[in-house]
């Protein structure tokens, strides 16, 4: 009981304070470096760093989840969509650093709240659990294709990383779906915008 306390708590420190790892490489590393103005670098920055907080938010979500889930196959899909929300934490946190911005002084908070709405949500049928999985993912989709619209044209490199992230996390809600995910109730999934809403609004800027 010790020891996976450890391992836990490990997890949350890493996911907030230390350096991200990947497998794949960072989307758009290819692509030339967009001349922006400092209006545009500083929105830019300010975006990717709510996609960052999104990844903090979604490694505790997954963490939580998988900590109460019962089914292997349900857990082993936590896990895997995790791992890729890793490399999008490590992505964003690179654009971020590339773009002079920095990430939010929020992240602990935002990492303790997800925790325990994810472990609220695995204690539910895994149906029920793999239905927050996939809204969350739908959400972010949604979330990803707004920045999209208003990160500046020239941006390819944060373009081309938002574009990853957003196949990954389609990826992820499909993969939910198939496993036998329930649609959550309309005021569920209405509740979950308005904490994202918060969530981005306040990111932006701290």
């Amino acid at each position: 009981m010790i020891d996976a306390f450890i391992v836990e708590f490990d997890k949350a420190l890493r996911t907030v304070f230390a350096a991200a790892p990947t497998r794949r490489p960072m989307p758009g590393t290819d692509l030339p470096e967009a001349d922006l103005d400092k209006a545009g670098r500083r929105h830019a920055a300010a975006l990717l760093r709510v996609d960052h907080v999104g990844e903090v938010c979604a490694q505790a979500l997954y963490q939580g989840q998988a900590l109460t889930c019962r089914d292997p196959g349900t857990k082993q899909a936590l896990r895997q969509a995790a791992w890729e929300e890793t490399e999008h934490l490590n992505w964003t946190e690179r654009r971020i650093d590339e773009l002079g911005g920095r990430k939010s002084f929020l992240n602990p908070l935002w990492y303790a709240g997800s925790l325990a709405i994810g472990v609220a949500a695995g204690r539910l049928s895994d149906a029920w659990n793999l239905g927050f999985l996939a809204e969350t993912e739908r959400q972010v989709e949604m979330h990803l294709n707004s920045h999209l619209d208003t990160l500046p044209e020239a941006d390819l490199r944060s373009r081309a990383v938002v574009e990853q992230m957003k196949a990954d996390e389609i990826r992820h809600a499909e993969t939910a779906t198939g496993l036998g995910a329930r649609e959550l109730p309309a005021p569920a999934r209405l509740a979950m915008r308005a904490l994202s809403r918060v969530m981005t609004s306040t990111s932006y800027y701290i």
